[in-house]
């Protein structure tokens, strides 16, 4: 980048927002004023794709520029470990780095905030650097030795329930203005400076402030309608449209709540003189099922309004308008060093894995995308030479799982083994077309050009491109160490429940991660 690049950065993710609930991608509802203006001096990418349907795997690839299969970061192993992040990388480079979010998996436990200098997140009632470094690799072990998970789990409760006191309000979206606020502070003390930020308010469950409701869901009772998607999805509650309605309502009020927030940011950065000065990056982790596929939430399937994201970023490098062209998350890590003209790739500690910068991963980069070129092409590169997919992967969300199996027990419903709840999933995914493989039922495959609804499986047909789509997957599979198939009962386990107490259990239902 040249000298007069932005010297700053600011990364938000809107979590579990979809793409097609926002002004500047065609809704037909004013959600997002202040996004629409964002929009107009920015690139919007319209062929974005997420790495997974839910959070904790896609921070860690935002964070790593590794697929899923290569973090290992899921709900089986919920632990980052083994690679260097972006923020110790650039830390180490000099700049500030802070993450502030409500979102209960970006955590030092998880070790997702390893090398930001600030942070703010779940454990925010104890010291930011608490549960880093040696701490958390002794909080590790504690949870991974049965005898010692009684007192980890102890802490985890005492610390949520600190948490609650101090923090207080009932939902995510009461806790975005402080994100905001904390974010403002960070940057009023910084110089050169990396912020992170993940805005909860779109994830379940549903309880916008009074007046966003009174806009988009007025006579709306948040409380009344269903806000437990592993009754739906095991079977054991009915959603009528009516009621459907009522729950895509209350989304758009969070998502306006969000909309109102990043303005208030981008209103301060500009009139403190910091806009110009700043590379902007806007997206979803993931999106949202609301009944589509006969589907609620964002677990068991890899449909596009979960892996289509949005994703909107603002540089000199980049032409306002809007692109077609394949874009994936995973190419952020690489745009955010770019843009602030770090290398990388050097290990934080031994043995650990850190990608350096690839100009062909990089949004500001001439050669993006030319993956022919990448000096040392990953899995995804290889399979793709052209550029032109994006590559989804999906471990069982086994804390989801369990709830679902609970929910459908209690109303004595049977799931099936060989159903999409306990299926690995994979995905190759260009504009037109995308392939999934599921290893307990059939395949999937769309023609996303002439049936963007995914209405019709094209599996096992004759159509070219989705032939085409299936041998890359097929590529990627075989490079990124083969396809998920023949998994075993054993595979799937409830351990990430079972070892938590009670109170622990309450404090992620809280954050909508359990119901």
């Amino acid at each position: 980048m040249s000298s007069d690049a932005p010297g700053n950065v600011l990364f938000v993710v809107m979590d579990t927002v979809r793409a097609d609930h926002l002004t500047p991608y065609g809704y037909d509802r004013p959600t997002t004023p202040g996004l629409a203006d964002f929009a107009a001096e920015a690139t919007v990418f319209e062929e974005a794709v997420a790495p997974a349907p839910w959070t904790l795997p896609v921070h860690a690839s935002l964070f790593t520029g590794l697929y899923p299969s290569q973090h290992g970061a899921d709900q089986e192993n919920p632990y980052l470990e083994g690679a260097t992040t972006l923020a110790e990388t650039l830390s180490a480079a000099g700049y500030d780095t802070a993450c502030y979010s409500s979102n209960a998996w970006i955590t030092p436990y998880t070790h997702l905030t390893d090398g930001f200098d600030h942070q703010d997140n779940f454990f925010e009632v104890m010291p930011g650097d608490l549960l880093s470094g040696p701490l958390a690799r002794a909080w590790k072990t504690m949870n991974d030795n049965e005898r010692l998970r009684a007192i980890a789990d102890k802490l985890v409760s005492l610390g949520n329930v600190a948490h609650e006191y101090f923090a207080g309000g009932e939902g995510a979206d009461s806790k975005t203005p402080a994100v905001i606020d904390r974010t403002k502070a960070f940057v009023e003390d910084a110089e050169n400076w990396f912020a992170f930020i993940n805005l909860m308010d779109a994830h379940l469950p549903y309880h916008p402030p009074e007046e966003f409701a009174a806009e988009f869901a007025p006579g709306v009772d948040s409380t009344a309608v269903c806000q437990n998607s592993k009754e739906y999805n095991s079977g054991a509650r009915d959603i009528d449209e009516e009621e459907w309605d009522a729950i895509r309502n209350l989304y758009d009020a969070e998502i306006a709540h969000i909309d109102a927030q990043l303005t208030r940011l981008f209103d301060w950065l500009k009139a403190e003189d910091e806009w110009e000065n700043t590379t902007v990056i806007v997206a979803a982790d993931h999106g949202e099922l609301h009944g589509e596929h006969d589907l609620y939430g964002h677990e068991f399937c890899l449909y596009d309004p979960l892996v289509n994201v949005p994703l909107m970023v603002k540089h000199p490098a980049l032409d306002a308008g809007r692109r077609t062209d394949t874009v994936e998350l995973v190419d952020l890590y690489h745009t955010v060093l770019d843009a602030l003209n770090v290398e990388g790739g050097d290990p934080a500690k031994p043995g650990e894995t850190a990608v350096s910068r690839d100009p062909t991963r990089s949004l500001l980069s001439a050669d993006y995308r030319a993956f022919d070129a990448a000096p040392d092409p990953d899995a995804g590169q290889a399979a793709a030479p052209a550029g032109d997919y994006g590559f989804v992967e999906y471990s069982r969300p086994v804390v989801e799982l369990k709830q679902l199996e609970e929910k459908a027990s209690a109303a004595g419903i049977d799931l099936p083994e060989d159903s999409r709840f306990y299926s690995r999933m994979r995905a190759a995914r260009r504009p037109d077309a995308k392939y999934v493989r599921i290893d307990r039922i059939d395949d999937e495959a769309y023609r996303l050009d002439r049936d963007p609804g995914e209405a019709t499986d094209l599996a096992g047909g004759d159509d070219d491109a989705i032939h085409d789509v299936e041998r890359v997957l097929a590529d990627f599979e075989t490079r990124v160490g083969g396809a998920w198939t023949g998994a075993t009962d054993a595979d799937v386990t409830d351990d990430a429940v079972a070892d938590m107490d009670d109170e622990a259990q309450e404090r992620l239902r809280d954050l909508g991660y359990l119901e």
